[in-house]
């Protein structure tokens, strides 16, 4: 019997991202630095907004070339953790 693999993703391969968070100010620009420090390749004029119903919170989804499983949890660490993100899929 073969050994399970350690991811179900092959690398490298495109991955979407989306980001929510309150509408404010500068949210895809601060958004579309974390991405650029984790996937330096992404191009910021491909990243996609949508607001709420409301217009009290945003949807950015943008497509990184994910190179590995390290590179994605750093991403998303540090997504998650930053002050203005509510959360990452």
């Amino acid at each position: 019997m073969s050994e399970p693999k350690e991811s179900l993703i092959d690398y490298p391969c495109d991955f979407p991202l989306k980001i929510f968070g309150e509408a404010q100010q500068g949210f895809a620009q601060a958004m579309a630095a974390v991405v650029q420090a984790h996937a330096p390749d992404f191009d910021a004029a491909r990243l996609t907004l949508r607001a709420s119903s409301n217009a009290r919170y945003l949807c950015l989804t943008c497509t990184i070339r994910a190179t590995s499983r390290e590179q994605l949890d750093n991403l998303y660490r540090d997504l998650s953790s930053h002050p203005l993100v509510k959360m990452v899929l």
